[in-house]
């Protein structure tokens, strides 16, 4: 039996899977779109939820699911027995609610990445095997009379065979079937499936909306730390709650005690910095503090950009080509941590 994926690299991200989660914060807009849509009487087969990663998307996605789910009847509001509704809330009580959270509903298909059992490990992409059923799924008769809905999270790790096997649906879509697309880069994806689904896009959400909600999660947290985790996330929630988990703020404080010293490189906390971070076990705080660093280097990238500083954003630019090739290469082909995050800060010590 393979593991529950760890709800920190879910695209919501939080303690609650997206599948599990009955609340949505700040994509007010984003759920009057869909709804108004079902209530027409003329849904979209297929949608595109789009926007940066772990800001709602999947937790939209499967509130619509239930939402659709719960008709009965394969009717918008206005077609159906039922009057229109403002919300796609969905009590947890529900019975569709709950065979949902526990994967049992026979009307609801989820495409994500599998497990390997042979390796012990998720796997990359969303390989062919995953969607091979989505045809038959479809084709059935609704089991309880309405709707069949397919959620693909995230549509993004699809590869190229997958992709082309869930075109093949959206090209002839059976009546009544209803299939949510997430994706945190649309650009990823075949130009047809993206002309073959209407788009939704949802916007980071504010900082305050990232402050309540961690607050929520964890009351002890002091508000000073859910304000500077709240700016980091650049309005992801998911972000926030994974910098969080892997103790995010103090690389951030170490990151940047090093960097305000430049072009001063302190050798010594380079070295304590990338032995810790590069030894067995640390790869979540790796990444952690690469997408930390990649994020400060674009942020000086766009303030350099507004003050026409031609000759130092060139240099700044080739630092960015430079540390993401590094940073990839250190992935591909399993190069020593430690010694990435030298070579990283070397280039940054001469730019």
């Amino acid at each position: 039996m393979s593991p529950a994926k760890s709800s920190i690299v879910e695209d919501d991200a939080a303690p609650l899977p997206a599948r599990a989660n009955p609340d949505l914060q700040g994509h007010d807009a984003a759920e009057k779109s869909l709804l108004d849509a079902f209530n027409s009487g003329k849904l979209a087969h297929a949608w595109l939820l789009t926007g940066p990663k772990g800001i709602g998307k999947a937790t939209l996605a499967y509130r619509f699911a239930r939402h659709v789910l719960s008709t009965g009847d394969g009717e918008g509001g206005l077609f159906g027995d039922a009057a229109p509704v403002d919300s796609m809330y969905v009590s947890p009580d529900d019975p569709v609610f709950l065979r949902i959270s526990a994967g049992g509903h026979a009307d609801l298909k989820v495409i994500e990445r599998a497990y390997d059992e042979k390796r012990g490990k998720w796997r990359t992409e969303i390989v062919v095997d995953d969607v091979r059923s989505l045809g038959r799924f479809l084709s059935l008769t609704s089991a309880e009379g309405g709707w069949r809905v397919v959620v693909i999270d995230s549509a993004d790790e699809m590869n190229r065979n997958a992709a082309n096997a869930v075109l093949k649906v959206l090209e002839e879509p059976p009546k009544r079937a209803l299939l949510l697309l997430v994706s945190h880069n649309p650009g990823r994806l075949l130009p047809t499936i993206r002309s073959r689904c209407r788009k939704l896009t949802l916007k980071p959400l504010a900082e305050s909306a990232v402050v309540k909600l961690l607050l929520g999660e964890n009351p002890e947290m002091p508000m000073s730390d859910a304000e500077e985790l709240a700016r980091l996330s650049d309005g992801s929630i998911g972000r926030a709650l994974n910098l969080e988990q892997v103790g995010g703020l103090a690389l951030y404080h170490e990151m940047t005690a090093i960097l305000e010293r430049l072009p001063v490189l302190d050798i010594g906390a380079v070295h304590a910095l990338a032995g810790k971070l590069g030894k067995a076990g640390a790869d979540d705080a790796f990444h952690t503090f690469t997408e930390l660093l990649t994020s400060w280097i674009s942020k000086h990238i766009r303030d350099l950009s507004t003050r026409a500083a031609n000759g130092d954003l060139e240099s700044w630019l080739q630092v960015w080509d430079k540390v993401n090739h590094l940073l990839e290469r250190t992935d591909a082909v399993n190069l020593d941590r430690r010694q990435t995050l030298i070579t990283i800060f070397t280039i940054l010590e001469t730019a």
